[in-house]
């Protein structure tokens, strides 16, 4: 067999796998410790007068509380929650896209320290007008889960179980998790080795640059399409380095800079989150569940950024 074709098996689909399959297991038994446990009312404290606002569940503050720490423990938890019925199909949606906020913090200093020396004072700007795009969000969610979920998860009272052992806890999810394992691999195989084809015969990379290629916006400065290119069709920091570039040279400013990073932001992300997001939610959910919350999460998430990036547009 071809070397380079070994070498890009092992980087695209097995060592991905692997990876994706051990914080999934995690996920999972962290999910189910802390449910055997009945810690759950202990981690929504966090969110608390959100959860109440929204008539969410303590479920979904418990998530909310993980999804400081671990993206794919949080979502593991609803997931066990809504296949166990503790949550309907509606809050699962709410709670997936609820969790944007700390996904946030949980990216944020990796997202600032690579923008600062790039971007220098544009990055504070950028970062905020993300951050203000995540809090947004959360605030959307809270109002429409108060408006759906009215006398529902809101009103489920967590039962009180008979105390159990860490101990036991444990072992009952090594026992959950073992039943999980198959139906995971029965999904998330295909879909890796299916990637891995439309990526070696570079079907993101065109559909990238068609992208870029097919959006002009007249409202944007013609020489800061140089960085929304770059950061649609190569990479982030790509974008970052024109940007870095232009600055030093004065062609463009701090609101030049920062509009095209959150257009090449916009353009970008669903192709990415098809790539390194929705393999990962078909591990966890079902194919067509991971689907639509990876949907309703890019159409949401896209929505809050450039509802501030208009305001940031036309007031400052």
């Amino acid at each position: 067999m071809n070397p380079e074709l070994l070498i890009q098996l092992w980087s695209q689909v097995i060592w991905p796998l692997v990876r994706i399959l051990l914080f999934i297991s995690v996920g999972l038994v962290v999910a189910n410790v802390i449910e055997s446990l009945n810690w759950t009312n202990r981690m929504a404290i966090l969110a608390r007068p959100l959860i109440r606002l929204g008539r969410l569940s303590p479920l979904t503050g418990a998530s909310f509380s993980m999804a400081f720490f671990s993206g794919v423990s949080a979502n593991t938890m609803l997931a066990e929650a809504y296949e166990t019925g503790k949550i309907d199909k509606k809050e699962l949606v709410l709670a997936n896209l609820f969790n944007s906020l700390p996904r946030f913090f949980l990216h944020l200093p990796t997202v600032f320290f690579l923008t600062a020396p790039f971007i220098h004072g544009a990055a504070f700007i950028y970062v905020g007008i993300t951050f203000s795009a995540a809090l947004l969000q959360t605030l959307v969610v809270v109002v429409v889960a108060r408006l759906l979920l009215q006398g529902g998860s809101a009103e489920i009272i967590i039962e009180q179980r008979d105390n159990v052992s860490l101990r036991q806890a444990w072992h009952k999810s090594l026992k959950r998790l073992k039943k999980r394992i198959p139906g995971i691999l029965k999904f998330l195989l295909p879909v890796y080795i299916v990637f891995f084809i439309l990526s070696r015969y570079s079907v993101f990379q065109k559909v990238e640059a068609y992208t870029a290629g097919s959006f002009m916006f007249s409202w944007l400065d013609p020489q800061s399409l140089s960085i929304v290119i770059l950061h649609v069709t190569a990479e982030f920091s790509a974008g970052l380095a024109a940007a870095s570039v232009l600055l030093a040279d004065n062609s463009l400013g701090y609101r030049e800079v920062v509009l095209a990073l959150l257009v090449g932001n916009i353009l970008s992300a669903p192709i990415r989150a098809m790539r390194h997001q929705f393999p990962y939610y078909v591990g966890i959910f079902n194919l067509r569940l991971a689907t639509e919350l990876v949907g309703v999460s890019q159409v949401t998430r896209a929505t809050t950024i450039i509802i501030v990036g208009y305001a940031y547009y036309y007031f400052f």
